[in-house]
């Protein structure tokens, strides 16, 4: 140990500060976060749309014994499809850059990953990765949207 004692550091000397509060607006901090959201979101409403497609067909794609919490294959390929029809609009106003846009991607996201849970029985893996997905656009949303996009 030296005899100044000026050398040493304490926490009082550091700026402690949290990452969730504070943005750095100048240099575009979380507008990738923003932009993977929208393309998710994109991405996640044209899986539904092609997703209810097929169940609203009958497809061959899922089996004819699935046991559906409410309704039947052709009910949940109405409510799938119009949840992508949804979640396309949500990811086409996040891009536009509306603060709106980004409450409404939340409950898109969030409706999606509740019809996923829902839709569970009919194609187990499918509805557990897409409910993941919802879960990423929603924190992207929620945690980097803020200050990012115009009040409009």
């Amino acid at each position: 140990m030296r005899d100044g004692g000026d050398d040493v550091r304490t926490a009082q000397d550091y700026e402690l500060r949290s990452g969730y509060d504070e943005y750095d607006t100048e240099h575009g901090t979380g507008t990738g976060w923003l932009t993977f959201a929208a393309v998710l979101l994109c991405l996640a409403g044209i899986w539904n749309f092609i997703e209810g497609m097929l169940a609203v067909a009958s497809s061959r794609v899922y089996t004819d014994n699935s046991v559906f919490v409410f309704g039947h294959l052709n009910t949940w390929g109405w409510i799938v499809l119009i949840l992508g029809i949804i979640q396309a609009l949500a990811a086409l106003a996040i891009l536009l850059g509306s603060e709106f846009a980004r409450w409404f991607g939340i409950a898109a996201a969030g409706l999606n990953a509740i019809g996923q849970l829902l839709f569970v029985p009919v194609y187990p893996s499918w509805a557990i990765t897409m409910f993941a997905v919802d879960v990423l656009i929603i924190y992207a949303l929620a945690v980097y949207g803020r200050g990012r996009l115009r009040a409009v």
